[in-house]
């Protein structure tokens, strides 16, 4: 039997500012309860004070968790790390060594990677070769029956890791990173990549380790690039997460597949895949595809060598939901605007409304492309409710309740609409009544949902529909038979009853420039962050 998923904390650079971290580190155990270890990529020592090391390295300070460190991935910082092969710097802090893997007592497997991709000849101290990332390739694939490791350590970012994923912002990916850790991550399929160096925060959307209908499903590979402590831009820099070793896990519950998951972003043509091996030297088992002999017993399966059934049309796989043309609102597309995205969890997002009601007006959207809340998988809507109660425990905090609906009709992606509303404006029975008396007026029928009644009773997927939910919980639905006015929403929030703003009631009547965006973006991922759990992700 499986035992409890182990907690972890992962940090870009330090750069020396150790009790930045640590007290950053404090304060999440404080909050969330102990985690098992905290392992830090990119540069651990740096510009910081050389004496606040000291302190730790003569046992005046102690790391409050055990630290675990990669090497330098420069000249200067070479002498912090005394032995090639890992060592105890200072109490809960140990070098893991310049490449290796890290067995944990629970089975958790850890490969790491020191340094940078070396350019020259003999390679530096803090750097990587070519033959270095070979011998911890054979390390791990002459292991029987390997189908990857828990996590990957390297400082640097993979070359192309951005490819078919979502924007990496201003990194260029395939310019920036290195292709010897592409390589690695290709052959080792870690279920999480950790690197740094770049100094921002980018979490890719999953990747598959296989080709669909060509290959067994295995796992998926999660890359996450951490910034550096305590940036100006207050950056990411510390990823909280939950991980069961692959080892005691379900297979069908390892190679689960989320709903955005997206092709692997370091796959190459056959014939640059096949001249990589070569110099690498690695020895990959052929992709194993299995046809149904129908001359045979029915149902059994064998593999194909390539010369029967040559011309089997195997059954396309079902693809998840696609946008009919391009999506505002598919956080990978590159038509989101991503400087209105505030919070980004693990399947939904957090981004201010373009020519919102109020500068904290927000949108709770799904990262994957779904077009309703009925058509959610259920860690979707998970995560959607964990959004809704973030907001409702912030909202509050400012004297605010806060209006969600949604609008099922003439539009493509899902977008849940949340208003707050001063207390001190109405009560939620006011606002309930504003919504029936206007429907009233435009013969609209809003029926009141029973308390708790979930929605896709009600409404099947492709359904239009229109949806109110209020901070008591309480729900109104509209089932859409023909014409629906599209800014009812905004209208009844925007009337004398509420918000008083009637001007505001249709959005493009509320251009802001990209600046005022941009700056109302900053200011509510600010003001949300100590209510924001995607952070302790």
């Amino acid at each position: 039997m499986a035992g409890a998923p182990l907690r972890v904390l992962a940090c870009g650079d330090v750069e020396g500012k150790l009790d930045a971290l640590f007290s950053r580190v404090r304060a999440v155990q404080k909050k969330s309860g102990e985690f098992e270890m905290l392992l830090c990529v990119g540069n651990f020592f740096g510009s910081a004070s050389e004496t606040e090391w000291k302190e730790y390295q003569a046992g005046v300070k102690k790391a409050p968790i055990q630290t675990y460190v990669l090497g330098a991935n420069n000249q200067e910082t070479v002498h912090y790390f005394p032995d090639v092969s890992g060592c105890e710097l200072a109490e809960n802090i140990t070098y893991l060594g310049r490449k290796g893997i890290f067995n944990g007592t629970s089975g958790l497997q850890i490969a790491y990677l020191s340094g940078t991709e070396s350019l020259s000849e003999p390679t530096p101290a803090y750097s990587f070769s070519s033959k270095d990332v070979m011998e911890l390739q054979t390390s791990l694939l002459s292991t029987p029956k390997f189908k990857g490791v828990d996590i990957l350590l390297t400082s640097p970012w993979p070359r192309d890791v951005g490819n078919f994923g979502n924007s990496s912002g201003e990194i260029d990916t395939k310019r920036c990173g290195s292709v010897l850790v592409s390589n690695l991550a290709t052959s080792l399929k870690p279920r999480y990549h950790f690197a740094a160096l770049e100094k921002t925060y980018y979490e890719r959307l999953p990747y598959r380790n296989h080709v669909v209908l060509q290959e067994t499903a295995q796992h998926v590979s999660r890359f996450i690039a951490l910034a550096n402590v305590g940036n100006a831009d207050k950056k990411k820099y510390l990823y909280a997460f939950s991980i069961l070793p692959m080892n005691s896990m379900d297979s069908a519950e390892l190679v689960k597949q989320p709903q955005d998951v997206t092709e692997n972003p370091y796959r190459k043509s056959r014939k640059e895949a096949q001249k990589a091996k070569l110099l690498l030297g690695a020895e990959e088992e052929p992709a194993c595809q299995f046809f149904f002999d129908l001359s045979k017993q029915q149902g059994r399966k064998r593999p194909s060598d390539g010369k029967e059934g040559r011309h089997f049309q195997p059954k396309q796989a079902r693809k998840p939901p696609q946008p009919t043309g391009p999506c505002w609102f598919c956080l990978a597309s590159p038509e989101v605007e991503k400087h209105l995205v505030v919070s980004i969890g693990t399947h939904c997002y957090l981004a201010l409304a373009k020519g919102g009601l109020s500068n904290d007006h927000v949108l709770i959207l799904p990262i994957g492309h779904y077009q309703s809340v009925v058509e959610l998988s259920s860690e979707v809507v998970e995560e959607v409710e964990k959004y809704k109660s973030a907001l409702k425990k912030f909202f509050q905090s400012k004297g605010k309740r806060y209006v969600l609906f949604e609008r099922n009709y003439r539009s493509q992606h899902l977008q849940l609409q949340v208003i707050p509303v001063s207390l001190t404006c109405c009560a939620s029975e006011d606002i309930k009544e504003s919504f029936i008396v206007q429907a009233q007026e435009q013969q609209i029928e809003l029926l009141e949902l029973p308390e708790h009644s979930d929605i896709k009773q009600i409404a099947q997927p492709g359904t239009p529909y229109f949806y109110v939910e209020l901070d008591t919980g309480e729900k109104l639905f509209h089932r859409i038979k023909k014409n629906f006015p599209l800014q009812f929403g905004r209208e009844v929030l925007a009337s004398e009853a509420i918000l008083n703003i009637p001007d505001r009631a249709d959005w493009r009547q509320c251009k802001s420039t990209r600046e005022e965006e941009e700056a109302l973006s900053k200011a509510f991922r600010e003001d949300f962050e100590p209510f924001d759990f995607s952070l302790l992700q």
